[in-house]
């Protein structure tokens, strides 16, 4: 499954030499779908890198981070009610709502000349007390938009006669270089239901799941579910 990406670059700072130019990059997402045999549920973003100006690219060492930005997409009543906790009432948005950090990860990219493609694998968390799961499970349909920040170095090889041909120099990638995806709201919760069911993970302490078994046991109910929605039923919870 593809998704539209939004090109944007960042200026590369060379190291200090006097006559070989940094290559400029440009960063693009250019597609999204699960990735096939992981361990946990994973998205696999393949993201583009290309040169302009410079020597040919000997290696780039990413850290990319990746962020909901929540603030470039409209919300539905259903999923309004459902980002109260994350972000207060609607009405509070404005001054309350702010992009969310998914992941932080490492990539690196092997030497090419003008462009090359290379994975960028984001494991999709169930913990449902963070804040991008509950996001993720409350967006409903459309799209997510998503900004992928760079940082980093790119390894370049020096095209001039000074200090020795060939020599290989190195740039810093600055924060400013990123890019955009839109993600299919349905993905992540169809991956996630692939690898888990229908029911989310809850983490309870031990001590909060022995009183939560004897509760049930005192009361004769035949399962944890039952006995929890007997608490909330008790609680007068919606």
């Amino acid at each position: 499954m593809t998704a539209a990406a939004q090109q944007a670059t960042g200026p590369l700072g060379a190291d200090g030499g006097a006559t070989a130019p940094a290559p400029e990059l440009t960063f693009a997402v250019t597609g999204v779908e699960p990735e096939r045999h992981a361990a946990v549920p994973t998205l696999r973003f393949t993201l583009r890198t290309a040169r302009s100006g410079g020597g040919p690219v000997r290696a780039v060492a990413l850290t990319v981070a990746v962020r909901i930005e929540v603030t470039r997409r409209a919300h539905d009543p259903v999923a309004c009610r459902a980002l109260t906790e994350l972000f207060g009432q609607p009405e509070e948005w404005g001054r309350t709502m702010r992009p969310l950090l998914w992941t932080q990860a490492a990539v690196q990219v092997p030497p090419f000349d003008e462009q090359t493609s290379v994975p960028l694998l984001v494991p999709c968390a169930t913990d449902a007390e963070l804040a991008v799961t509950k996001y993720l499970r409350a967006a409903g349909d459309g799209e997510v938009p998503l900004g992928f920040l760079f940082n980093g170095t790119v390894f370049y090889q020096a095209p001039g006669p000074v200090p020795a041909p060939g020599m290989l120099r190195t740039a810093h990638i600055p924060w400013s270089a990123e890019a955009s995806c839109r993600l299919p709201a349905g993905l992540w919760p169809r991956l996630v239901e692939r690898y888990h069911g229908t029911d989310p993970w809850l983490r309870l302490p031990r001590e909060t799941c022995d009183r939560l078994d004897a509760y049930r046991a005192h009361h004769a109910l035949g399962s944890t579910d039952d006995a929890v929605r007997a608490l909330l039923d008790r609680s007068g919870a919606p």
